[in-house]
């Protein structure tokens, strides 16, 4: 004999009403409260470290003592600016636009036409949608070969004349300029002994018309030295008034090289350097520089 199981409780409209009341207090009590849920997120922290790199057009065989950039390969010196800016490549060539073509517009006559004249210059209808189909199903009129060829010339042979620029300034001298009144000691120290030794090759060999003539003045001369002691180049900055003093000067400064090599602390960065000084030929035969 099978036990029989009590059938459960039917829910009455008590219950209903109870359960009810039950969710409308929990939602009123959630909104006088001020209760929420907010969905916290943190932020996604990048776990790859970056490194910024150069992209360079030049290679130099030998690395730089001081780096002002990572790049791909060394290079040394260049560049028209003290500070250091990145490198940059110059814009590409402007892509050759085709010719544009103007059209002519016709006046139209003064005189008025009459309505048979004109409805017997009227195109046909037919015709004119025929001339539109074949003006669209035309094709355009494409370049020829020559014209391509010569296109392609013009584009290399501008590729080639940026290349060339882009690399002579990348070799371009790094270069330094100095005066009387330049005080860096590694400077200073090496440009009066460059001075004391023009000053007595000068006095030593005098120019013979100076002292004939008895002439006398002062001039400029811009000395440029490459890093062996060797001149680079002079210049005449400011003419003393009488050539022969001024070839003089010149005769002096070339008869005194070589001078002393750049010490390592100016031939690190520095490949040709300029020294600016007042000369002045006295009239007591004397030769010398003013500070």
């Amino acid at each position: 004999m099978s036990a029989v199981m009590p059938l459960p409780a039917p829910v009455g409209a008590n219950d209903r009403l109870g359960l009810t009341l039950f969710f409308a207090v929990v939602l009123h009590a959630l909104f006088i409260l001020g209760v929420r849920f907010d969905i916290i997120t943190l932020p996604l922290e990048n776990p790859f470290p970056t490194m910024e790199i150069t992209l360079v057009t030049t290679r130099a065989d030998k690395a730089p003592d001081q780096a002002d950039f990572l790049a791909q390969a060394h290079q040394r010196g260049g560049g028209n600016t003290d500070e250091r800016t990145r490198p940059v490549t110059p814009p590409p060539a402007a892509e050759f636009a085709p010719q544009e073509t103007t059209a002519t517009l016709q006046p139209a006559p003064d005189r008025p036409q009459t309505k048979n004249k004109l409805m017997a210059q009227a195109p046909s209808p037919h015709k004119t949608e025929a001339n539109q189909e074949e003006k669209q199903e035309a094709p355009a009129d494409a370049p020829s070969a020559a014209d391509l060829v010569a296109r392609s010339l013009q584009i290399a042979s501008l590729s080639a004349e940026i290349n060339e620029s882009r690399e002579a300034y990348a070799k371009r001298p790094r270069q330094a300029f100095i005066s009387a009144a330049t005080r860096e000691y590694k400077y200073a120290s090496y440009m009066e002994a460059w001075r004391r030794k023009v000053e007595q090759i000068g006095n030593l060999n005098y120019p013979d018309a100076a002292r004939r003539n008895n002439l006398s003045g002062s001039l400029i001369l811009d000395v440029a030295l490459n890093p062996d002691g060797k001149v680079h180049s002079i210049s005449l900055r400011r003419s003393s008034g009488h050539k022969v003093l001024d070839d003089a000067a010149i005769a002096i400064v070339k008869l005194a090289a070589p001078y002393a090599p750049f010490p390592d602390n100016i031939r690190k960065d520095t490949d040709v350097l300029h020294i600016t000084r007042t000369w002045q030929f006295l009239r007591e035969n004397r030769w010398s520089s003013t500070n």
